[in-house]
């Protein structure tokens, strides 16, 4: 009956390796599938783009006099407005919340 041939520690360590290269290849691969695709910007209305320029100053305003600790109140109910800006408030100043 034929002995097994021992693996010296250099292949394990190579083999080792190439299985280890292979896995971060295919997590990169999976990963980059499965990213959703960036949503085509939006087009913001002048009107609310002038209302968040205009909450944009006030708050430059209030950082200038150095009111950063306060809170800036606004109302959400404007007389006369057309469109509804929560969605571009939510996007401009929340972020990725």
């Amino acid at each position: 009956m034929r002995k097994p041939i021992p693996m010296n520690r250099r292949t394990w360590v190579a083999v080792w390796v190439v299985l280890c290269a292979a896995g971060l290849a295919v997590t990169a691969e999976l990963s980059a599938s499965s990213a959703p695709d960036p949503s085509p910007e939006k087009s913001v209305s002048a009107e609310c783009a002038q209302y968040i320029a205009d909450i944009e100053r006030q708050l430059a305003r209030a950082g200038q006099e150095g009111e950063e600790d306060g809170v800036l109140g606004f109302s959400r109910v404007r007389v006369g407005t057309e469109d509804d800006c929560g969605d571009e408030f939510r996007n401009h100043f929340g972020g990725d919340r």
